[in-house]
C-alpha cells in the first residue's frame, strides 16, 4: 500500500467484498447498459417530449425509461440492493449495498443532438464504490472498473486498459471543466481563472467526458460543481482504478458534495491549492 492517497495498490485495498462479486456485478452493469444503450440510441436525435423537474433541468422519456429498466433488472437480480436514481430516487437507502443510477448523463446534449451522453451505473457496498460502468451509446465507447482490477475502456480500437498520465507540471498539463460560469458563480473556487490560465491548454468537455478523458491519460484535471452522487460513483471508481484522485474542493473524498476535482494525482493538492487561492 502505498503512502499517497492514490493509485492502483491504494485504489484495490478499499475492495469490500471478494472478486467473484465484483466480477458479477460488473457483469451486471454491462448488461445493464447494453439494454440502456438500445434504448438511448432509438430516441436520439428524435422528437423528444420534455419535462422540467422542480430544479428546473430538463428529463426526457429516454432517461425515464432507462432508469425503470435499470431499477427492475437490480430488483429481480439484487432483492437486497438499494437504489439511489436520478429521476426515481432512492430505495432501500439503508442497504449495505446500493447501486447509483445516472440514466442519461448529458441530457442537455442529449435533447440538443450532440452525442457526447451517457448512462453511469456504479454500486457501492458499506460506503465505498465497488464497482462501475460508464457508456456512450452513439459514440459506442464505453468504461468501466472495479476494486483491484483496474480501469477499462472499449470502443472502435478495442478493448484496453486505461490509466491517468504521469504530467507533473501544471506547464504541461490539459484542464477541463463542465461550464466556466458555473465553477465561478458558485464561490467554491474562486482561484478557478487564475488556475486555468496557468495550464497548458484547457477545454470545456463536461458531463462524463471530461472524466473519461483524464482517467485515459488524455487529461490532467477535470473540475466541476453542480453535480449529485449519481454523476459522480462511476467516475469516481473509473479514476481511482486508472491511478487518479477524486475530491470536492476542500480534499474531501465523497460523491455527496456539491463540487468534484479529479486529477492524475500528481497534481492534485497543487489544483486545489490555486483553486482556493483569493489572489
Amino acid at each position: 500500500m502505498t503512502d499517497q492517497p492514490f493509485g492502483p495498490a491504494w485504489s484495490a485495498a478499499r475492495a469490500r467484498v471478494p472478486e467473484a462479486t465484483l466480477r458479477d456485478w460488473l457483469a451486471f452493469a454491462h448488461e445493464a447498459c447494453d439494454a440502456a444503450d438500445e434504448i438511448a440510441r432509438a430516441h436520439f436525435r428524435r422528437d423528444l417530449d420534455l419535462e422540467r423537474k422542480p430544479d428546473r433541468s430538463f428529463v426526457t422519456i429516454a432517461d425515464q425509461t432507462v432508469e425503470r429498466e435499470i431499477r427492475a433488472g437490480i430488483a429481480s437480480r439484487f432483492p437486497g440492493h438499494g437504489l439511489v436514481g436520478e429521476e426515481y430516487g432512492t430505495q432501500d437507502g439503508d442497504a449495505s449495498t446500493r447501486w447509483y443510477i445516472d440514466p442519461i448523463d448529458g441530457t442537455h446534449n442529449f435533447i440538443r443532438g450532440v452525442p457526447l451522453f451517457g448512462t453511469l451505473l456504479a454500486v457501492e457496498h458499506e460506503g465505498e464504490i465497488q464497482a462501475g460502468v460508464i457508456s456512450a451509446p452513439v459514440l459506442r465507447e464505453r468504461w468501466w472498473a472495479a476494486r483491484g482490477l483496474g480501469a477499462w475502456a472499449r470502443g472502435l480500437d478495442g478493448e484496453r486498459g486505461v490509466h491517468v498520465s504521469r504530467v507533473a507540471s501544471l506547464d504541461d498539463a490539459q484542464l477541463l471543466y463542465g461550464s466556466r460560469t458555473d465553477n465561478v458563480a458558485s464561490g467554491l473556487m474562486p482561484g478557478f481563472d487564475a488556475l486555468i490560465a496557468s495550464a497548458w491548454r484547457d477545454r470545456g468537455f463536461g458531463d462524463f467526458w471530461g472524466y473519461t478523458l483524464l482517467a485515459e491519460g488524455a487529461a490532467e484535471a477535470m473540475i466541476e460543481v453542480g453535480m449529485k452522487s449519481w454523476d459522480l460513483a462511476a467516475p469516481l471508481i473509473v479514476i481511482e482504478e486508472a491511478g487518479g484522485r477524486v475530491t470536492d474542493v476542500h480534499g474531501e473524498r465523497r460523491i455527496d458534495t456539491p463540487s468534484f476535482v479529479a486529477t492524475n494525482g500528481l497534481l492534485h493538492d497543487e489544483v486545489l491549492r490555486r483553486l482556493a487561492d483569493r489572489g
